[in-house]
């Protein structure tokens, strides 16, 4: 056997099993996931195919694939609202499970508050709080879900999330900051990340979107992702610096948020879509980067 394949093979762990039980109360759909089975069917060629290839004569060795993520993760998306709803909604289940349909994610959008339970909880990987606002769970779904983050899962809020739960302030720092007020109407302005991985280098994107007004500009407790540019629109109230996403560690666990989202075009935007997978991929832990 080719020695790095045999290294490969020696280092592999465990394979982690998570409880897939269903909670009342939610709609499911799977996207790319593989049972052991047939994984195992294709295992088998795969490593025929890679020996033939490093100890074929005359051609030199093939580089070595990116090592694979985990072989799938699992989010909630919560979507319930005792305040504003947005007609967007539907749009960014929608888009959270097309993103998932090609990066191994299953997502299961609720607004039933009795999925936040310590046994429930446990079978996501991220929870995703898609436009909520206001009050959304009771005291005991949030010491559950207090307990969840800092034992290591995930969360990413889109938009209104920031409109959620004024009256708990383990909330307010997970999500960064609290919504304080937005323009009348729309509002467009470039968007500027602050590190690569959306955007092609030197690239710019132009939004047209709610933007909000935060009550405390977050920079120093979090890392921001983007920024819009007051300049461009009126209304803003947060000057020079007014950041729009970023993430955070808290706890065990990781937080992401993003202010766009108001508009149901934006879930058809790609550059959107990306962010949207950037913050997938690090509220579940497969990603470090933001």
């Amino acid at each position: 056997m080719h020695p790095t394949v045999a290294a490969r093979l020696a280092n592999a762990g465990p394979v982690r099993q998570r409880d897939y039980t269903h909670p009342v109360g939610v709609q499911v759909w799977q996207a790319g996931y593989m049972n052991s089975r047939r994984s195992s069917g294709i295992l088998v060629p795969v490593l025929l195919a890679t020996l033939a290839a490093c100890g074929a004569p005359g051609r030199a060795p093939r580089a070595p694939e990116p090592e694979a993520g985990p072989a799938s993760s699992r989010v909630l998306v919560f979507t319930r609202t005792s305040g504003w709803r947005h007609d967007s909604i539907p749009e960014a289940i929608a888009a959270l499970r097309g993103i998932g349909a090609g990066a191994g994610i299953e997502v299961v959008a609720t607004e039933d508050p009795g999925a936040f339970t310590p046994a429930a909880l446990q079978a996501y990987d991220a929870v995703v709080f898609a436009s909520t606002t206001r009050d959304v769970l009771d005291d005991a779904q949030q010491a559950a879900f207090e307990s969840y983050v800092r034992d290591g899962g995930g969360y990413m809020g889109i938009h209104a999330a920031a409109d959620t739960e004024y009256d708990w302030p383990w909330y307010g720092e997970l999500v960064g900051a609290w919504f304080d007020s937005h323009p009348e109407g729309l509002q467009t302005s470039p968007v500027r990340f602050e590190s690569p991985g959306v955007l092609a280098q030197g690239a710019t994107w132009t939004v047209t979107d709610e933007l909000y007004n935060y009550r405390r500009n977050p920079r120093a407790d979090v890392d921001v992702i983007a920024t819009v540019d007051e300049s461009a629109y009126e209304g803003g109230t947060m000057g020079s610096d007014h950041p729009i996403a970023w993430c955070h560690r808290m706890g065990g666990g990781r937080a992401w948020y993003t202010g766009l989202g108001h508009t149901r075009a934006m879930y058809a935007d790609p550059v959107y879509r990306r962010h949207l997978l950037r913050g997938l991929r690090f509220a579940t832990g497969r990603d470090p980067d933001c």
